[in-house]
């Protein structure tokens, strides 16, 4: 019985740990003054991605990005997503609609070492599923570049 009690005390100090960790996520300050890359347009509806977006890369991680990774721990990647509107038959940026932070963080092992977050438009977090929505796509598509799907040859 104790021992019953002591695994859903280690359970739930886990759990709250995790939730707290959550909530103090954060946009990073400053991030629109890193290396931003030019815009990408994804248009496959089903995407999450779907839509207008840049890519903004912070010095520490800028080097590995130049080399494919792999990528030192605290390296931040942000993307801002932004709708698309028609314009005389061209995509144009439309309203901001995401913002999504991928930083290199030992500590997240069911993600590969990253941690996700994704943020709304007013830069509070959204809620998406880190390793559904997320990691899984990394996995899948970018595990040989330490899960970073984008290229810097495409960055710029």
């Amino acid at each position: 019985m104790k021992r019953t009690a002591w695994a859903a005390a280690a359970v739930l100090l886990v759990a709250t740990a995790a939730a707290t960790a959550a909530e103090k996520v954060a946009l990073p300050k400053g991030y629109e003054k890193w290396q931003k890359s030019t815009e990408k347009v994804v248009n496959d509806k089903s995407s999450l991605f779907y839509g207008i977006h840049n890519i903004y890369v912070d010095k520490k991680a800028m080097p590995a990005y130049q080399k494919g990774g792999p990528y030192p721990e605290g390296s931040r990647f942000v993307v801002v997503q932004h709708t698309i509107r028609n314009e005389g038959g061209k995509p144009v940026k439309g309203k901001k609609s995401m913002v999504v932070l991928m930083k290199k963080d030992a500590k997240q092992t069911a993600t590969g070492g990253w941690l996700f977050a994704g943020f709304t438009p007013e830069g509070k977090l959204s809620g998406v599923d880190s390793v559904k929505n997320c990691f899984e796509c990394h996995l899948k598509e970018a595990k040989d570049r330490d899960f970073v799907i984008s290229r810097y040859a495409d960055f710029k």
